[in-house]
């Protein structure tokens, strides 16, 4: 038996971002697979079935929330990350499979609601082919908004300048190979752009489409210890942050 599955893509954050097609599909689940990542977390699960109960409307549908296995959180830089990634998303897949097999039925759909847009940096596509190794699955992909959409439409800017590309990097890779032009930067624990130029251009937002959303822009020299301050005293508050960049540089 072939279950079926949706990726559905929420946004950002703000529930006005969820789409009219991200809609349709919510309204044909009858089964939402979530990730449970400890306490500190618990809002981002909430958000989902906030989003849920803002827009399906038939009751009958339910969560089922899994215990995130462990991961070894190697340095990003260290030879052995890919192998860690890989043996987390192979834990992930076999509780996947296991879920998807008990818990749904013949005529019912599941779902993963993937934060902003399943294609940036998210590891949903890549488990669910690990998944149809183990059980026969058919899954289709429903595009949100991202992350970094959210952040220029907030900060009322462009991503890329005139006729020149936009770079979507880590702030690993940043603080490995530097900035040439603009880029995007995404899974930064580390305030990277504290490397730049002081004059590099900064647009930064944390918990985008959300009440508790920030934002600065300026140069790395205006609003660079800012932000430093501004990510730690919210990342303490909240147990953990979601945090998007644009850097352009001043050449």
């Amino acid at each position: 038996m072939t279950r079926r599955i949706h990726v559905i893509g929420i946004g950002a954050g703000d529930p006005d971002y969820v789409t009219a097609q991200a809609v349709t599909a919510l309204n044909d689940t009858r089964v939402f697979f979530a990730m449970d990542k400890g306490e500190a977390k618990d809002d981002l699960v909430a958000l989902r079935r906030l989003i849920c109960a803002r827009f399906i409307r038939e009751p009958g549908y339910r969560f089922h929330e899994m215990p995130d296995p462990p991961r070894n959180r190697v340095a990003a830089d260290s030879p052995a990350y890919r192998r860690a990634v890989a043996d987390w998303h192979d834990a992930r897949a076999r509780l996947w499979a296991k879920a998807i097999a008990s818990e749904l039925g013949p005529d019912d759909a599941g779902a993963f609601l993937a934060w902003g847009d399943p294609s940036l940096y998210d590891s949903t596509l890549r488990i669910l082919d690990r998944v149809a190794e183990h059980v026969d699955i058919d899954y289709d992909v429903i595009p949100g908004i991202t992350a970094i959409q959210a952040l220029t439409a907030r900060h009322r800017i462009p991503l890329n300048d005139v006729g020149e590309p936009v770079l979507i990097t880590t702030g690993r890779q940043l603080r490995g190979n530097g900035l040439t032009g603009s880029a995007v930067v995404m899974l930064d624990a580390d305030c990277s752009f504290e490397g730049c130029p002081p004059e590099t251009r900064i647009w930064w937002g944390a918990y985008l489409g959300t009440p508790d959303e920030l934002l600065f822009s300026g140069t790395v020299a205006e609003v660079g210890a800012r932000i430093v301050a501004a990510r730690a005293d919210a990342r303490a508050r909240h147990g953990w942050i979601m945090d998007t960049y644009l850097l352009r540089s001043a050449d």
